[in-house]
């Protein structure tokens, strides 16, 4: 989509060589699972970063050692992690390196292969989540129907749309309009916004499926074991 106008809630990260060097890493197929981990952790490092820095902050005044007083400032309220499973679960130990102990809550929806519309299967989230700022975590936003049905059940859970900042390394422009269409009052900061959709509605040239080259199981292993009860 050479024509598309990235939205003003859109906020992409400072395309630097360090950036495109780790993109480079992530995206090429012959990747081994460890190197493509580490890499990709970076990247989530500086969109945690860049997300944190779209906060309200209010004036804070300290003491130094020295006896001076400094003016600085201080995030206003309290936030809390939410990541869509599974590939959002990477993002979490980016956000807890950040963000000391913060609470992390899970959305577990899975995108019908055929029809490609999500479904939700599971959510805990933090009792008090509703006073909280959400950094909503998914490496992928390709036709946005799993993002949108997630920022659903957090606004079902009453927290309001402006304290949604959403957090992912790859967009296609299908997946952001569709997603600024429905929520306009949410950010989001994203690594890069590849051109598109392919026919099976994957993200091209993307880098394949993120939950699995990061897990190495694939999608029907995860939600069969998530049924059992057991942890894969």
């Amino acid at each position: 989509m050479s024509d598309f106008t990235v939205p003003t809630q859109v906020q992409i990260l400072q395309q630097t060589s360090q950036l495109k060097a780790l993109m480079t890493i992530i995206r090429a197929k012959d990747t081994p699972r460890a190197d493509f981990i580490f890499y990709a952790d970076r990247i989530i490092r500086l969109l945690v970063e860049e997300g944190l820095n779209h906060l309200p902050v209010v004036d804070k005044h300290v003491t130094t050692p020295t006896g001076v007083e400094y003016t600085g400032i201080d995030f206003k309220g309290r936030i809390c992690g939410v990541s869509i499973m599974r590939a959002g679960e990477a993002m979490e130990q980016g956000l807890r390196d950040c963000c000391r102990s913060v609470r992390i809550g899970k959305i577990l929806i899975q995108r019908d292969e055929e029809t490609a519309q999500p479904k939700l299967y599971y959510a805990k989230l933090p009792k008090d989540i509703a006073s909280r700022y959400v950094l909503l975590l998914d490496p992928m936003l390709a036709t946005g129907g799993s993002a949108i049905q997630a920022v659903q059940v957090l606004l079902d859970h009453n927290v309001a749309e402006d304290k949604i900042i959403f957090l992912n390394l790859i967009s296609a422009p299908e997946g952001i309009s569709a997603f600024v269409a429905k929520y306009p009052k949410i950010k989001i900061v994203t690594g890069e916004i590849d051109g598109g959709l392919d026919t099976h509605k994957y993200i091209v040239p993307g880098v394949g499926d993120f939950g699995c080259r990061c897990v190495g199981t694939g999608w029907v292993d995860e939600v069969e074991a998530w049924k059992g009860g057991v942890s894969v």
